[in-house]
């Protein structure tokens, strides 16, 4: 396996003050298997749990470990943007701070990538969750294939490898969790490289999910809505346009 010049790894935290310190310790582990540089950034969005604690404890005792704090909940793409902004190094690896994926795993990630790779997309093997869940997650796969064209087997794995080139040339909008959609969705158009390797899922030991409750689902559909409009709809009205220019006499 080719050790990568440097890594950051990062974990969106909100609420997860019983799973956060397990991740951060996991990467620490697993960072210097795949590189001799790294760092380790959680953004905590805001939590009223005891994960703040937690937070300042590690980052004491782990020089690596560096914490940014949203003063409230500014939203999962939030998140995710202020640690696309906080890295430093040259490949970015993220999934969550809700230990529902193993931080380990990056090692295959890592073994994925060649000098075609940009972003190298876990997948989940077996998705671990309620019924109602997959067989929402499902759906919503499935709606989000067919009006975004997505080519990739999970849009919404929280588990990526990203080359730092990607997000200095993809600017990244959304606040909510459609930004995974609106991330794919713009590194698919730019012509970016994926690779794709199965991932394991697991139980949520701690705290409860963000995403699936109805008023949350609904709000989604219409950010999805938009972002469809956004991404996709206006540049079919656009190349529609320019084709009639070009065929009028």
């Amino acid at each position: 396996m080719e050790r990568l010049d440097s890594i950051t790894a990062f974990f969106p935290a909100f609420n997860d003050g019983g799973t956060i310190a397990s991740m951060v310790i996991s990467a620490l582990i697993t960072l210097p298997k795949v590189t001799n540089d790294f760092e380790v950034i959680v953004i905590n969005d805001g939590s009223k749990d005891y994960t703040g604690e937690i937070l300042d404890e590690l980052a004491r005792i782990y020089p690596e470990v560096k914490i940014i704090n949203h003063g409230t909940n500014k939203g999962y793409g939030s998140a995710l943007r202020s640690g696309f902004g906080s890295s430093s190094k040259s490949w970015i690896f993220y999934t969550d701070g809700d230990a529902q994926y193993d931080p380990r795993e990056l090692v295959k990630l890592v073994r994925a990538v060649s000098p075609d790779t940009d972003i190298v997309n876990g997948y989940k093997i077996s998705r671990s969750d309620p019924l109602h869940r997959i067989l929402i997650g499902r759906l919503y796969h499935h709606i989000v294939r067919v009006l975004f064209g997505f080519k990739l087997k999970d849009v919404d794995c929280d588990f990526r490898l990203i080359s730092r080139e990607v997000l200095e040339k993809v600017q990244l909008d959304s606040t909510s969790g459609t930004i995974c959609l609106e991330m794919v969705k713009k590194f698919q158009d730019a012509g970016f490289r994926f690779k794709e390797v199965g991932v394991h899922h697991f139980h949520r030991a701690y705290g409860k999910s963000q995403f699936f409750n109805f008023r949350r689902l609904l709000r989604t559909g219409v950010q999805l809505l938009s972002l469809w409009w956004d991404l996709v709809l206006k540049k079919r009205i656009f190349r529609l346009r320019s084709q009639e220019g070009t065929l009028r006499p």
